[in-house]
């Protein structure tokens, strides 16, 4: 959805061809819905294809546990019991709801019916200020729906790097978004006939628009598993908990995913499942979760690994940071993003990369270069030294690199 955002809108080359510039002048939701569709589509054929060239048997159905080894599947032609010596929960999450939002599917609705909406709102509010909730704020204001974001916390997405987020909080005001933080949503009135939505905010503060988007949260889907059969329970949010291998407290059986919590990412979600069940047949492997990488695709993009600024600090770590600006990066005038910008934090002493931190398009493929550079222990000067194709993003390593090192020449 946010590529067809990006694409219809002429966002990318706004810079270059102006403000006016736009590739459909009158963007629908049937448009983002048609290229969404379509991906998922090709995401469910393939795979589908590699399970079958694998030989996996795949059952449809709703299943719930009769035991720690026992399944029961609710199917189209019947139940039908299943044993299996090891068990994998993958059932992701659901959007969470509350008693004060009446959600209705129509002007006031969660992230799972974004698509569903007949029209595009002139104003919304979105209520959650996490990775769901910027997202979709980001995309809408992109489109030039007036945005107002509720968020109870003082700052947005307060896990990552804070300058990174004041850099992303003034692209949302810059693209006229109004930002409600330390505020908290008391009720949510609906007008009959379909009219304005209002959010009373617990400050008594009044948020009017078209439509809202409730964004707080996710529920993990655990409601029909009947995990206490298992000898399972989850918790209020319906996160089961693990150990390090995700193994549940039944050592024959795994959570995987959305369903165990934080960071409810699609690329940790599959790595966890590959450690689960590697660790189930007893298959030896190499993965190391601080090493995760983080992908968030706002308007722009924000992708990092390792530590923040704020971390570092409170570990009493002492650190260096190299910036590189898109804007002085000729792929950076290209592309018309002259306001990314790419971190690095590195040690003082060892030269080790701590952190990296980038926002901007392509944020989230230029992040591996950093990353594999981390894994195999490089250091800072490793991008001092290494030439890199000219015109391209990746040069923004080397000068963050001579940023930070001439920092260190000056101390």
């Amino acid at each position: 959805m946010r590529e067809a955002v990006l694409h219809l809108s002429g966002y990318n080359y706004q810079n270059i061809y102006g403000v006016s510039y736009r590739v459909k002048d009158k963007i629908t939701m049937s448009d983002l819905a048609f290229r969404v569709q379509h991906v998922i589509k090709t995401e469910i054929d393939v795979t589908q294809a590699q399970l079958s060239r694998n030989g996996i048997e795949v059952l449809f159905g709703i299943a719930s546990f009769k035991g720690p080894n026992t399944i029961s599947l609710q199917g189209a032609r019947g139940a039908t019991e299943i044993t299996g010596d090891k068990i994998v929960i993958g059932t992701g999450t659901k959007p969470a709801c509350s008693s004060t939002v009446p959600v209705n599917g129509n002007t006031i609705i969660n992230s799972d019916q974004v698509l569903d909406m007949q029209t595009l709102p002139r104003t919304l509010i979105v209520v959650g200020g996490g990775v769901i909730g910027v997202e979709y704020t980001c995309m809408f204001a992109t489109l030039g729906v007036r945005v107002t974001l509720i968020e109870k916390r003082p700052r947005l997405l307060e896990f990552a790097d804070q300058e990174i987020i004041e850099a992303l909080s003034y692209h949302l005001r810059d693209h006229r978004v109004t930002m409600r933080l330390n505020e908290e949503v008391h009720a949510v009135e609906e007008t009959e006939g379909g009219g304005p939505v209002v959010a009373v905010l617990e400050s008594n503060k009044r948020v009017t628009g078209d439509a809202l988007l409730y964004a707080v949260g996710r529920q993990g889907n655990v409601d029909e598993l009947n995990l206490e059969a298992a000898g399972l329970e989850s918790d209020s949010r319906g996160r089961i908990a693990v150990n390090e291998n995700y193994q549940t407290k039944q050592p024959n059986i795994y959570a995987v995913g959305d369903v165990i919590g934080f960071p409810s990412l699609a690329s940790v979600s599959m790595e966890q499942g590959r450690i689960a069940v590697s660790h189930a047949l007893n298959k030896p492997i190499a993965s190391n979760p601080s090493y995760f990488p983080f992908g968030i695709y706002t308007i722009p993009e924000i992708s990092f690994i390792g530590k923040t600024e704020e971390q570092l600090t409170d570990e009493d770590v002492p650190y260096e940071v190299g910036v590189a600006y898109y804007r002085e990066i000729a792929r950076g005038q290209i592309r018309g993003d002259t306001t990314g910008r790419l971190k690095l934090i590195f040690h003082r002493d060892t030269y080790d990369i701590l952190g990296v931190h980038i926002i901007g398009e392509g944020a989230s493929e230029l992040l591996h270069i950093g990353q594999a550079v981390m894994i195999l222990k490089g250091k800072v000067n490793y991008f001092v030294d290494t030439v890199f194709n000219y015109p391209t993003l990746a040069e923004c390593y080397k000068a963050a690199a001579f940023n930070g090192l001439n920092k260190l020449s000056h101390s």
